[in-house]
This record gives structure tokens, sequence and C-alpha cells, in this order.
């Protein structure tokens, strides 16, 4: 294609990419075992993004087990590394971050959650950036929402009695109650029922009109429907465990949930979703959140020289294929990525702020 640009600046404008050095990147991901599939997904959005922006990917397995991937960063340095993203398992990442804060790579995870381990990170001065949410960041979506939206409603608390159920119901009730509002109705309920209509008429009696729920999709999905068989008007949110399969009971209409969004219906997604799709590559999972991991690194190769690669990383928002990106000083995402959906049509949509 011949290009006519209007004047020499604009010329040398459109030659800067091509004149940008090409790096290597790690893409760190088990390529073998259990999480092969999830890998899968890093490695296929990882490549394509490194194509995209001249860059050249070095596939490394993540065996996802402590103490065995030692060698990896000795791989990085030989082949001259500048960065590396994907890490599955906190495990890897534990074992691998000393080695590379020697070596001065810093490491993007697309899917840690741990807190102890970015406390572990600044601590050490680890160059560790976690683009995952942390492990507060659910139960903050959710009371936020609740006391955007509900702060006149009678709100009702339960949850499934296992560790996550537990800690999710229990951290919200705590943020909510410390804004203001006091749940009509808390309970534990048992999971894995086939109805749950003694436990919908509980909660009319007790005036609830609106239900926050710690448990998994299906039994949000049995409560939703005997509500509805019985009369019982019912708002229900429930958290991320509701990016699961619609079955065996299909979710109602309207349920709510604060999750991950579906990266590839975002506007920011659209021409990488179709180029993807184009080369037989769905962008399921972690395919464009590794996309962005690459995108960032690359951009921030061309910041200020003068700082290293993770300082650049720092305090500055990056345009990715999954929305904007940017890091705070303790190495985490500013933004809680957790959006408020509702399932409509067979699929969650996003749910627009509230007006004032």
């Amino acid at each position: 294609m011949r290009i006519r640009p209007t004047s020499m600046i604009a010329a040398a404008a459109l030659l800067v990419p091509l004149l940008a050095k090409a790096e290597t990147i790690a893409v760190v991901a088990p390529q073998t075992g259990p999480y092969a599939m999830l890998g899968g997904q890093i490695l296929q959005g990882a490549r394509a993004a490194a194509e995209a922006a001249g860059h050249t990917a070095l596939a490394l397995d993540e065996p996802c087990e402590a103490g065995t991937n030692t060698d990896l960063a000795a791989r990085m340095r030989e082949a001259d590394a500048v960065a590396a993203v994907g890490f599955l398992c906190t495990e890897s990442l534990s074992t691998l971050m000393p080695a590379l804060a020697e070596a001065g790579i810093p490491a993007l995870t697309v899917a840690v959650r741990s807190d102890i381990l970015m406390e572990d990170a600044l601590r050490e001065q680890w160059p560790l950036f976690r683009m995952a949410p942390g492990e507060d960041d659910e139960a903050q979506a959710i009371s936020q929402t609740v006391l955007e939206r509900w702060k006149a409603e009678p709100v009702a608390i339960i949850d499934d009695g296992t560790i996550y159920g537990r800690e999710l119901a229990s951290a919200i009730r705590e943020a909510i109650e410390q804004g203001g509002i006091s749940p009509v109705f808390v309970d534990t309920y048992r999971p894995g029922q086939e109805q749950q209509v003694a436990l919908v008429r509980r909660l009319s009696k007790a005036g609830a009109t609106h239900l926050i729920v710690g448990g998994d999709r299906n039994d949000v999905s049995v409560i939703a429907r005997d509500a509805e068989v019985e009369g019982i008007p019912l708002t229900i949110l429930a958290g991320d465990t509701m990016r699961a399969a619609n079955r065996p009971v299909p979710l109602r209409e309207g349920v709510l949930t604060a999750a991950l969004p579906d990266y590839s219906e975002l506007p920011s997604a659209a021409d990488v979703t179709d180029s993807l799709r184009a080369a037989n590559v769905e962008p399921d999972g972690y395919t464009l959140p590794a996309y962005a991991a690459i995108e960032i690194v690359a951009a921030a190769l061309s910041g200020e020289q003068s700082q290293s690669l993770a300082a650049r990383l720092v305090d500055r928002e990056f345009g990715t294929v999954i929305g904007p990106v940017e890091f705070d000083t303790g190495q985490q995402l500013v933004q809680n990525p957790f959006r408020l959906q509702q399932w409509q049509g067979g699929r969650f949509v996003a749910v627009a702020p509230p007006t004032e």
C-alpha cells in the first residue's frame, strides 16, 4: 500500500513503529497437564499481540508446582527477554520472582490473585505486576453496588457454608453495615438442592426483596426459579461464580452478578477479536488479558528510557484490548476489574452506572 503523508512530520510519525527495536517477551503458561487449556489461551493471546507489536514471544512451560521452575529465569536471560507475562499459578511466581528481580525482568500475571504474594513482592522489591483482581475486589464490588443502589431496600445475605461463600458474605455484611445498611435476614443455606422453596418463603417472611448470595451459579438459579414460581419478588446479586455453565437449571432473567466482564464483548476488543476469530482462535478466558499484557509491555518499552522497564509500568494508563489498565505504586490495578452485570437474553450484559 502506498502512503502519501501530508507532511514530513506525519511521515516521521509513521516510521516510528517500524524503527522500534524488536524485543523478546517471555510467555510463561502451562503447556501440559490439567491447566494446559488455560495455558493455551495465554499463549495464543500473547503470541498474537507480540506479532502485532513486532516483538517475539518466548513460550515457556509453567509447571505450577513449587520449586520446579527455577531454570526459567536462566532461559529468559539467555534469550535476552525484557519482560515475562502470563503466570497462571502462585507457586510459579513465588519460586521465580527472586531470580527475575535479580535479572531486572518485570513479570505481569493475568491470573494470580494472592494478596500475600503481592505483599511479598513489595517487601522484597520484586517487579511483579498483577492484572488479575485482588482477593477483596469481589466483595468490594458487591458492597459498592449495594451501598449505591440498595440503600433503601430490605437486604438479605445468605451463603452456602463453603469457605468462599462464608468469607464473601461476611466481608459484604461488614462493609454494608459500616455503610448504614443492616440486613433483615442472614443465614447459611444447604447447597446443591433441587429446590429452595422453604428458603425463599423465609426470605419473604423476613421482608427481604433484595438478596446477596455467596454461593455457586446453580444454587442461585434454583433460588431465582423458586422465588418466581412462588410469586415472591426477589432481586438477586451474586459474585464471580456466576460465570459458569448455564445448567442444569437455567438462570432467570434479571439476576445480577459482580464479575469480570466478557472481554470479547468490549468495544476496545472488537478489532482484535475479529482478527483472532479469523485465525480460528476463540478469545476465551485469558486470551485477551494475555494480549493486553503484551500491549502494556510494548507500550512501556517506548517510554522514558532513563527509567527501568518496571518503573515505566507504574502510574501510567495503558490503552489495551481489555480497556484502560493502570498499576498503582503497590503494583496492582488501580481500578477494580469486577463489573455489575445482568443476565439478559442468555448472557450477562453490563449495567449502566446509577444516575444522580
